[in-house]
């Protein structure tokens, strides 16, 4: 035999060997391997919003048996879903609701009540109509209260796509102006007897990240750069985490007031165009589209809002704020389109719109999420360009007051209303 033909026998005959071997391994008489032989097998690992922690499902357990199904399945269906397709996640049954979490054999169960239990459990907030009364000129005593002046401003309003000049007027800046709102409305809010917080007081980042940091964390793109995206995830996520966290564990309050200006497309942000539209609505959290309900994390924060019965105190202090607001101001509501999938209305109020931001999702308490005036339009722009000031000056052949004073006076007239008719019930 050649040295050519040994070599593909060995083969064939090795080849033999190990075939017998797996056939022995797969027969009825072979045993499985001990138990102890095997290695374990990791948790899978659950999918989550960007930046968003893995979720601890025990938080629920001091709401076991707090609300009634009847009442978990009208928030489902009302406020914080657009279609069926969160039954895929949430197993309704008799008594009980399996929620999947990333372990598909230890879904969360969460045991319904027969009736409502108004005890409170673990949450730091406080509805009205726990408080107790208060003076007629002080009925914001004792309530805290965090206010986050949406965006950051100043040099980062260009990165934040919050930042526009028309010809050589002054520049535009979101975060600028929202933190000269908050300015106005603290010692308002104060003087009725509130505890307030900033979230940011300064033009700056309240989050240590920053775009350069969370390059490693951008996924592939094919219509953007990884630096847009990094920036993207800096100010979108990074940053309002970094204010979750400081509402939730530091500040604790009874109410957040998110503050924005709305505005419209500008177009050409080297040439930006006014538009003559206003508007206001204020949103609610709710809403979560298809894909959001995949989210595990976001899953969780559902079951947070409806046990610890957010939502009612929310949509009433909306109501309040949006009430102060038409009445101040007459704008008209900004109306989404019919049937949207990123927004449900609440209340049948036409100011009033539900939907999912990071902001209103993670902030662990009721959140008053406005967004009145439209920045390009050109009455809005035109109080803009006057600054704050004392008094009334003309603008569009009408007298009117500071923009941002009328805000952050609205809003304050808003809360008074609200706390003044529910502490005293």
């Amino acid at each position: 035999m050649s040295k050519r033909t040994a070599i593909p026998l060995l083969t064939v005959l090795a080849f033999g060997v190990v075939t017998l071997i797996f056939w022995k391994a797969q027969s009825p008489d072979s045993k499985p391997p001990s138990p102890t032989a095997l290695e374990p097998q990791p948790a899978p690992a659950p999918r989550l919003s960007d930046l968003a922690p893995a979720p601890d499902w025990s938080e629920l357990d001091p709401w076991q048996e707090k609300v009634t199904r009847s009442a978990f399945i009208e928030m489902m269906d009302s406020v914080f879903t657009v279609s069926s397709a969160w039954r895929d996640w949430f197993i309704v049954g008799d008594d009980s609701v399996e929620v999947k979490t990333s372990d598909p054999e230890a879904p969360y169960v969460l045991r319904f009540s027969e009736s409502t239990d108004t005890t409170a459990g673990p949450r730091f907030w406080r509805p009205a109509k726990e408080l107790p009364p208060a003076a007629v000129d002080r009925p914001l005593e004792g309530i805290r209260i965090a206010i986050d002046p949406g965006h950051i401003g100043g040099d980062w309003a260009k990165i934040e796509e919050r930042w526009f000049q028309v010809r050589e007027g002054a520049p535009v800046r979101e975060g600028s102006m929202t933190l000269q709102v908050a300015k106005l409305l603290k010692p308002m809010l104060e003087a009725q007897g509130a505890e307030v917080s900033l979230v940011r007081d300064k033009n700056e980042p309240v989050t240590s990240y920053r775009p350069e940091t969370l390059m490693s964390e951008v996924h592939d793109s094919n219509s953007e750069t990884p630096q847009k995206l990094a920036e993207r995830l800096f100010y979108r996520t990074a940053e309002i985490r970094a204010r979750g966290d400081k509402v939730n564990h530091e500040i604790k309050p009874d109410l957040v007031l998110c503050l924005h200006f709305n505005a419209e497309g500008w177009g050409n942000p080297l040439v930006p165009r006014l538009v003559s539209n206003n508007h206001f609505h204020l949103i609610l959290n709710g809403a979560y589209m298809d894909e959001e309900v995949t989210l595990e994390d976001q899953r969780l924060e559902i079951m947070r809002k409806i046990v610890e019965r957010i939502h009612p105190e929310e949509a009433a202090l909306a109501e309040s704020v949006a009430a102060a607001f038409v009445e101040t101001t007459q704008l008209p509501p900004y109306l989404y389109e019919p049937n949207s999938r990123r927004a449900v209305n609440i209340n049948n109020n036409p100011y009033l719109w539900g939907r999912n931001l990071l902001a209103n999702r993670i902030y662990r308490c009721p959140v008053v999420f406005l967004e009145p005036y439209v920045m390009n339009s050109e009455e809005d722009h035109a109080r803009i360009q006057l600054g704050d000031y004392d008094g009334l000056k003309e603008v569009g052949g009408k007298l009117r007051p500071s923009i941002f004073r009328e805000y952050a006076e609205t809003v304050a007239t808003g809360l008074s209303d609200y706390y003044s008719s529910k502490r005293s019930e």
